[in-house]
This record gives structure tokens, sequence and C-alpha cells, in this order.
């Protein structure tokens, strides 16, 4: 059993692999654990096709995934605002090579359409 990067106590397969196999989430913080699960895994294909096509950049570079470790995710707040949107407030922990850990701390915006949720943008709180 291979446990899901994104710490959900489940294995990977029954938890974000499902997703990134073609699943779809069932809430906002599904597809948020799902997302960070992809950075870990550098699944860019599936960070592009979960991004809103509104706010989708025109690719998105990684690097080198293999020089990054993800250090866990904390889900703080998961909101629904509307029938087809959401918002989730996670902090995500990571170290680049030898650079010191980076904790991003971001307040994101989800909306539904057809049945799936895409993620829109994020505001980065004030400490």
């Amino acid at each position: 059993m291979t446990a899901c990067p994104c710490q959900s106590d489940r294995p990977y397969a029954d938890c974000c692999g499902r997703l990134h196999a073609g699943g779809v989430a069932d809430t906002a913080e599904a597809l948020v654990r799902s997302r960070y699960s992809a950075y870990a895994l550098g699944n860019v294909d599936y960070l592009m096709a979960t991004w809103h096509p509104d706010t989708r950049p025109a690719g998105l570079d990684l690097g080198d995934a293999t020089a990054t470790r993800w250090l866990g995710l904390e889900v703080k707040r998961h909101a629904v605002t509307g029938p087809d949107s959401a918002i989730v407030e996670f902090v995500a922990r990571y170290r680049t090579g030898g650079a010191p850990a980076v904790r991003l701390h971001e307040i994101s915006r989800f909306v539904r359409e057809e049945g799936r949720w895409y993620y829109v943008d994020g505001t980065f709180p004030m400490r």
C-alpha cells in the first residue's frame, strides 16, 4: 500500500490516485488534496486539466520535480460559497534542494462546471 501524498491516511489508489486516473472530485477540498498530490508527483497534465480555462496558464513548469520534497498539507477550512462555488484555505509545505522549507498559505477559489471542480485562483493571507 502506497500512502497518498495528501496525507489523508488512505492509500493513493483509493484517494488521489482515482482522481488522477480520471475520477471526479466530490468536493473542492478533494480537488485541493488531489492537486497537492499532483504537485508532489510531478503530474503537470492533471494540474492543467483541473485549472479553470479562464485562469489557466499557457504552461506549467515544475522545474526538477525530483529536487522538490513535499512535506505536508494542512486543510484549514473548506466553505461552500454557492451551489457551484467554494473556497479552501490550506497550508502546503515543501523544500527544494537544500533551501529552507517553504510554507505556502493560500485561500483558493473553486467553481464546479458540468459536475467537475476547477481551481480558479488564490490569495495569500497576511501573516
